[in-house]
């Protein structure tokens, strides 16, 4: 599916292009971020590879995840030995760009081991990341790193100032982090919504802000057919068991086709996926004839060899979908870094869609929706990824009303932001940049004079809720 790039994703484009800047490219839910990362990936002139934290992020982008790419240990790196074969070398001798997606699930350790991979495997130690351009995509406002075991979390608290990847001492000390954030929301329209939304980004909502989204919200379901976004499994697990089952008949059950070396269980799609007709159902891809997109919602009419889904009063057959599964490596023949498929996921790109989490809705667009925050949403961001996916408020529908306790933001994010817009202020009206912070550097009072207890708590608290 073609897609034209606005002007000012085509400026950032072309800035990766012609420069060698380490980029963080962020934006609001809808503004393209996803857009222009697959436009980088497919013109760009550059050596590029492409990783993210999961495997599932990895295969939304065709790309490996960060450490079977780099072959980094699991949990905490630190400062351990990094063995690197000589093909892995050549492989990131030869890389111009580093494309990092989900950015905003890697956490500091990992940043500073990518950095530390990069110097060893290029023989180049005195420079940040070997001088491989890194570019990274994501919405520190919708997802987090997560905290490990107690351990893990008092070794966080003992080296660096948070988890967050911003705060990894590559950025911190010796590399300029450049951020970029993409404004043009395509997502929704109406002004007041948008506003709304970035209220509940920043965790500034007032009682009127409130309001609005809780009168919106308040109406009834036209039918049980409105899709439910909650932030526990079990609640949509439960959801889709039941609307399955209130459907006549058995289901029947389309069995994944998995070969090759897939690894772990962080699959696209169900491997065992049940049907019945009348289901509701939602897509997992793109269709390459533009009859759905990866969201959209239908109806399954028919079960044979292939699947019958109604879109939007349309029929449309729908078969297997494969998932592949990357490798790069470096050819000496072409003397270019490729991509080898090592294993396949083959599926249909459908799942139950009467409930769906909000953390697999991400990236999603729906036209309405309940949202079911349960007793309270747990993470941070939660609640914004949720409203986020609706393209009005005329499809917003609460399954009780928004309280403070549901708007999280962590506070970190809110200083690194921060901290960012006043080393652009300062650039722009040509201030001495050394009297301003370096993104993502500490506060001037030290963490270091509080009780370290009081800091392992800190750390891992988000900000709490500004009462409406």
């Amino acid at each position: 599916m073609t897609v034209e790039l606005t002007p000012e994703q085509l400026a950032i484009h072309e800035r990766i292009e012609r420069g060698d800047g380490h980029l963080f490219i962020t934006g609001r839910a809808g503004t393209g971020k996803s857009t222009l990362l697959r436009h980088l990936i497919e013109h760009s002139s550059k050596q590029i590879v492409v990783c993210a934290p999961t495997g599932v992020a990895a295969l939304n982008v065709g790309g490996q995840t960060i450490h079977s790419l780099l072959k980094l240990p699991l949990g905490v790196i630190a400062d351990a030995p990094l063995r690197q074969s000589a093909e892995l070398k050549r492989l990131l001798g030869k890389l111009d760009v580093l494309v990092i997606d989900e950015i905003s699930m890697v956490n500091a350790d990992l940043m500073d081991a990518i950095d530390r991979s990069l110097r060893q495997a290029r023989g180049v130690r005195s420079v940040p990341f070997g001088g491989v351009q890194v570019v990274m995509f994501g919405d520190p406002y919708q997802l987090a790193p997560v905290p490990g075991d107690a351990e893990e979390r008092a070794y966080f608290a003992d080296h660096y100032e948070s988890m967050w990847f911003f705060d990894a001492r590559v950025w911190r000390e010796e590399c300029d982090l450049q951020v970029v954030e993409l404004v043009h929301i395509h997502r929704q329209t109406d002004l007041e919504f948008k506003q709304a939304l970035n209220a509940v980004r920043h965790g500034t909502v007032t009682a009127e802000i409130a309001q609005l989204l809780n009168d919106a919200g308040a109406r009834t379901p036209p039918g049980d057919d409105v899709l439910t976004l909650a932030t526990r499994n079990d609640t949509v697990n439960r959801i889709n068991a039941r609307e399955l089952a209130r459907l006549p008949g058995r289901p029947k059950t389309a069995t994944a086709e998995i070969t090759g070396d897939f690894g772990g269980r962080q699959y696209p799609a169900d491997a065992e996926l049940e049907l019945k007709l009348g289901a509701q159902v939602m897509f997992l891809r793109n269709d390459a004839e533009q009859r759905w997109v990866n969201g959209s919602l239908g109806r399954v009419v028919d079960i044979g060899g292939t699947v019958w889904v109604e879109v939007d009063g349309e029929q449309h057959e729908v078969e297997p979908a494969v998932w592949e599964q990357y490798r790069y490596s470096y050819s000496p023949t072409t003397k270019e870094i490729k991509r080898d498929v090592v294993a396949e996921f083959t599926q249909f790109p459908l799942r139950l869609a009467w409930a769906v989490t909000i953390h697999k809705s991400q990236g999603k667009t729906f036209d309405r929706a309940v949202v079911d925050l349960g007793q309270r949403a747990f993470a941070p961001g939660q609640t914004y990824v949720a409203l986020s996916r609706l393209t009005s408020l005329d499809g917003l529908y609460l399954s009780r009303p928004l309280q403070p306790r549901d708007i999280i933001v962590d506070q970190r994010v809110r200083r690194f932001i921060h901290e960012v817009r006043e080393r652009d202020a300062a650039r722009a009206s040509g201030a001495d940049l050394r009297d301003a912070p370096a993104a993502g550097a500490p506060p001037a009072e030290t963490a270091a004079q509080e009780d370290r207890r009081d800091r392992i708590e800190a750390l891992f608290a988000p900000d709490a809720p500004t009462p409406f």
